[in-house]
């Protein structure tokens, strides 16, 4: 990601992912509602989706060294079905939201540690309504084993920036869905060997 005081931040990333995720959310995410993105990062995917999905209402949300940069995307963007970011540590509580009809976020939980993904988790189920979708992108394992050995070499590059940090297992995931009373729903392969997992409040 780069970022300048005049300039917004760019993430090539977000570019070359935001029409396949799109493609999905449209099929997902068909009804009016309000979708909590947890780690909006640039700002980039929160501009694109709320201009392809005018049906729902996009919340960015990240921590505070990431919020001006969205907010320089908001404003550019000029769509009224976009909120102004919000300040969200996973792990503190309560949320600053109540409620949401879905939770969406891209590339966060091999960047955060374990303890991060299961406050993430748990503060996902209690944030959606019955039937709100948790919805989940980017490269995981399955099985204990790489999907791709594509992935093999990020998360090695990932451990070595942090231990805390790495791809994360479908398992693993899936027992935190558990806990929060998430049950699975979807897994669609994506592009460049990534996953969307879906998962729904029961």
């Amino acid at each position: 990601m780069s970022v300048s005081p005049t300039r917004k931040p760019f993430a090539e990333s977000c570019e070359q992912n935001k029409q396949p995720i799109l493609a999905v959310l449209q099929e997902l995410l068909p009804a009016p509602g309000l979708v909590l993105e947890v780690g909006s990062g640039t700002g980039q995917h929160a501009v694109h989706f709320a201009a392809d999905l005018p049906h729902l209402i996009w919340q960015p949300s990240d921590v505070a060294e990431n919020l001006p940069g969205i907010q320089q995307w908001r404003q550019e963007a000029g769509l009224a079905n976009v909120r102004e970011p919000l300040e969200l540590d996973v792990c503190r509580r309560p949320w600053p939201m109540a409620r949401a009809d879905a939770v969406f976020s891209a590339n966060t939980v091999h960047i955060m540690a374990w303890a991060q993904v299961e406050c993430f988790f748990e503060g996902a189920g209690m944030l959606l309504d019955s039937g709100g979708l948790f919805c989940l992108y980017g490269p995981f394992n399955f099985g204990g084993r790489f999907s791709a050995e594509s992935n093999a070499r990020f998360d090695q590059w990932l451990r070595q920036r942090d231990p805390a940090m790495g791809v994360r297992n479908y398992e693993d995931l899936a027992a935190l869905a558990a806990a929060a009373d998430l049950e699975p729903a979807e897994r669609r392969p994506m592009p460049a060997d990534n996953f969307t997992l879906v998962w729904r409040r029961r």
